[in-house]
């Protein structure tokens, strides 16, 4: 079995509080995805804007919480609204919401595109939603044979 693919998506952190953190991932066309996203016109996918939320999300919380295994619980009201493409970045801002009973992590997002060349994010997001992150479960223990 082959090994899970990693990304790691954060190329810098600009800033972090207790409940807030400010990131950015820079897209550059070095990156294998957008040979297949989309051949013609290479942007971002969609589902890694949301992972790099995520991951912003899981820099905040471990700090927080001491725990680094968190994973994606649930989105809400997501949004896309402009693309991200080879040579400009996406600027994640997360604010931690709070935990509910059940333990999952609250957060909300946002994500806006930092054009090349330009120091400012654009105004249009190009992601927002809300989402939770969990502890990971412990399963049962697997046997070889």
């Amino acid at each position: 079995m082959g090994q899970p693919m990693k990304f790691d998506l954060i190329d810098h952190v600009i800033e972090q509080t207790d409940d807030r953190i400010i990131a950015v991932k820079t897209v550059t066309l070095a990156e294998e995805y957008l040979q297949d996203h989309f051949p013609t016109y290479p942007v971002l996918p969609g589902v890694l804007m949301i992972e790099t939320l995520v991951q912003a999300a899981r820099r905040l919380l471990t700090k927080a919480t001491g725990n680094p295994r968190l994973v994606l619980g649930e989105v809400k009201a997501l949004r896309y609204g402009q693309f991200v493409k080879p040579g400009e970045a996406l600027r994640v801002e997360v604010a931690y919401l709070g935990v509910d009973a059940d333990g999952h992590h609250r957060c909300k997002g946002i994500g806006h595109v930092i054009r090349a060349g330009e120091a400012t994010r654009s105004e249009t997001a190009a992601v927002t939603g809300r989402f939770t992150l969990r502890p990971v479960l412990a399963g049962p223990k697997r046997t070889s044979g």
